[in-house]
């Protein structure tokens, strides 16, 4: 679903930066950085539209941004075309969810998308097929003091969809990819998306 349909079924979102994230996440206890196409722009240097930003964290740590959040920005479920508020603190969140939506209230926009990472302290592994994993410090980057999703790991997970803007950041990202990231960007597809058109345009395995 792109985001003119999320918009018109769902409500609007209100326009935020890096630095409105920052300060959210001001006194937050655990970790969080910056993923999506802001990720592959703060990467490339290269801006595009967004119709939102998107930021992440362990799955496991969903009660503590709940916990940071309250009486601040009310936080939702959104799965697979449902969404499901999470108002009451004891109301868990669903274990197939992979996404937060916060806002103020029902007649505000859509503030932030959290999206929920599959995580332990030391492990990333790919919601999508559990043979694609990674060491936790392995998959973030800084830039001035804000982390965020290697270009190479939102690749994949932008690969599934292939909207427009899936394939803009992909041949943005792309030349500017270091033979590693491009390197295990292809191992990574081979292994969960074996038939993806971006195969083919990455630095061949050796």
């Amino acid at each position: 679903m792109d985001h003119s349909e999320i918009v018109r079924l769902y409500g609007p979102w209100r326009s935020r930066t890096v630095d409105d994230v920052v300060e959210l996440f001001a006194g937050y206890a655990g970790p969080w950085w910056i993923a999506g196409g802001w990720a592959i722009e703060a990467f490339t240097g290269i801006s595009r539209p967004h119709g939102d930003i998107d930021v992440s964290i362990p799955r496991s740590d969903a009660h503590l941004l709940r916990a940071h959040l309250r009486d601040r920005l009310d936080v939702w479920a959104a799965h697979r075309g449902d969404l499901l508020p999470l108002t009451n603190p004891a109301r868990m969140v669903p274990d197939t969810c992979s996404n937060l939506w916060l806002r103020a209230d029902g007649a505000s926009p859509w503030e932030y998308d959290i999206i929920l990472m599959d995580t332990t302290p030391t492990r990333w592994t790919y919601k999508r097929d559990p043979r694609v994993a990674l060491a936790f410090n392995e998959i973030l980057w800084s830039q001035n003091g804000v982390n965020y999703l290697r270009p190479e790991i939102q690749l994949l997970h932008k690969a599934p969809g292939l909207r427009p803007q899936d394939q803009a950041d992909f041949e943005t990202a792309r030349p500017v990819l270091s033979e590693e990231a491009s390197v295990w960007l292809r191992r990574a597809l081979q292994t969960a998306h074996p038939d993806h058109p971006w195969i083919g345009e990455l630095v061949p395995s050796r």
